[in-house]
């Protein structure tokens, strides 16, 4: 049988309190009873409440490598063993509150990776927040459907959904300088590709885009051309410099300098990016190696039919070895990252003993190479191209030509583009993406 008391205030008055009076205490009901707040009544408090206890932790301790989250309890995970993944709440209300706590000091080695479970973390829904600092402790409430859970304390307050975004890159290096006197051709800069599938220098396939994240400084490097060799005679051809991308939370990328053509001093072409042309002084002075997925190798010294001197060999490029055809640079490669096709990374073409052959920089900002027989200049490669110099006459004018500087290209959604960068990149759009060109070194901030 129930009763029901109807009254607006119940308070203690002259010790002669309605339900129970001790020392200005009032207590409703007895020892293991249970009190119901019926659904839809609201539980005011405008004074000070104490002893209720908002979070149930609990007693046993989590060692398995998964747990299903439930809203109010207070969790201590133990990653000796294992790491763990925690399945938060599929529906959650705003106020609802978790704890979890590294029992054993070990997440930095087993760390704790909160399954959001299609909820909102810090307002993103990916990726999965991880934890793995030792000692740590995660509280986490729920602030609703905008921002969803948010950690009321986390030890290192770091934002544990970073929005990443893809950053198509193309990375070619300086090309190398031809050499002094009948020396080889310079080989290309190194000609790295992430973009749409292109392929990459030396045969290489396209590699995979960066993940970029907002707030992040990303330092562009370009690569200048190998100098101009003036002599003496014996002079090797100077090897291009490196080009780059570089940050603190990817893996950098690189590309290695063209490699300078063959000098009668060593007679064999640098390697680098793409290797340097062998020296015209004698038949099969070697051209220098390519680096891998960078490309090619320099073309090989020797002596044409019915020329009586040495011709040298052509610089590699990035599509193709030196010497291809004859004594010409390799050929680069194309790559539409800017929107429309663009090819790079040419091979400076060789020395041309006889004036018979071609001598024609590869494809791509590839120098050509000069004659001896009459005695014709050689050229530089084009600039930002990444192509390597032309071979010197073996008759004034005998000064190898440059190398070409090299280039940094970065394409990234519109939507993600900061607009923050430095150096004066040239920006373009091409579609849905923000195209920046690095002709000179720079930053862009995520």
């Amino acid at each position: 049988m129930s009763s029901i008391i109807k009254v607006n205030t119940v308070q203690d008055t002259d010790g002669n309190n309605i339900i129970n009076e001790n020392a200005n205490t009032i207590t409703i009901g007895a020892s293991g009873d249970t009190i119901s707040i019926p659904s839809g009544a609201t539980l005011a408090n405008n004074g000070t409440a104490t002893g209720f206890a908002s979070i149930d932790w609990q007693s046993s301790i989590v060692t398995a490598a998964t747990l299903t989250a439930v809203a109010g309890r207070g969790y201590w995970i133990d990653t000796s063993s294992n790491a763990c993944t925690i399945t938060l709440p599929g529906s959650a209300s705003v106020g609802d509150q978790i704890i979890f706590t590294d029992y054993a000091r070990n997440w930095g080695t087993n760390a704790v990776t909160l399954n959001t479970n299609s909820l909102k973390f810090q307002g993103n829904t990916s990726p999965n927040p991880i934890y793995n600092t030792n000692g740590q402790s995660v509280n986490i409430v729920y602030s609703g459907t905008t921002k969803g859970w948010i950690p009321n304390s986390d030890d290192d307050v770091t934002l544990e959904t970073p929005q990443f975004y893809s950053a198509s890159f193309l990375v070619i290096a300086g090309g190398g300088s031809g050499a002094h006197d009948q020396g080889g051709g310079g080989g290309a800069g190194g000609y790295r590709s992430s973009f749409n599938s292109e392929s990459s220098g030396g045969g290489g396939s396209a590699e995979t885009a960066l993940s970029f994240t907002p707030g992040t400084v990303y330092t562009v490097t370009v690569g200048a051309g190998g100098a101009q060799t003036t002599g003496p005679a014996s002079s090797q051809g100077n090897d291009g410099v490196a080009s780059s991308i570089s940050g603190s939370d990817i893996t950098d990328i690189s590309s290695a300098g063209g490699g300078g053509g063959g000098g009668s001093s060593t007679q064999t072409g640098n390697n680098g990016g793409s290797g340097g042309g062998g020296n015209g002084g004698g038949a099969g002075n070697a051209g220098g190696s390519g680096t891998a997925n960078q490309g090619f190798a320099g073309g090989a010294s020797y002596i044409s039919p019915g020329n009586s001197g040495e011709d040298s060999g052509g610089g590699g490029g990035a599509g193709q070895a030196g010497n291809n055809p004859v004594v010409s640079g390799g050929d680069g490669v194309a790559s539409t990252i800017t929107g429309s096709s663009v090819t790079r990374g040419g091979g400076g073409g060789g020395n041309d003993y006889g004036n018979n052959n071609s001598r024609a920089g590869g494809a791509g900002g590839g120098g050509q190479g000069g004659t001896t027989t009459p005695g014709s200049a050689s050229s530089a490669g084009t600039a930002n191209t990444g192509g390597g110099g032309g071979a010197g006459s073996g008759n004034s004018p005998q000064e190898g030509g440059a190398g070409g500087s090299g280039v940094v290209i970065l394409r990234v959604p519109t939507s993600s583009y900061s607009g923050t960068t430095s150096g004066s990149p040239t920006v373009t759009t091409d579609g849905s993406d923000t195209i920046m060109v690095f002709n000179a070194s720079g930053s862009y901030t995520g």
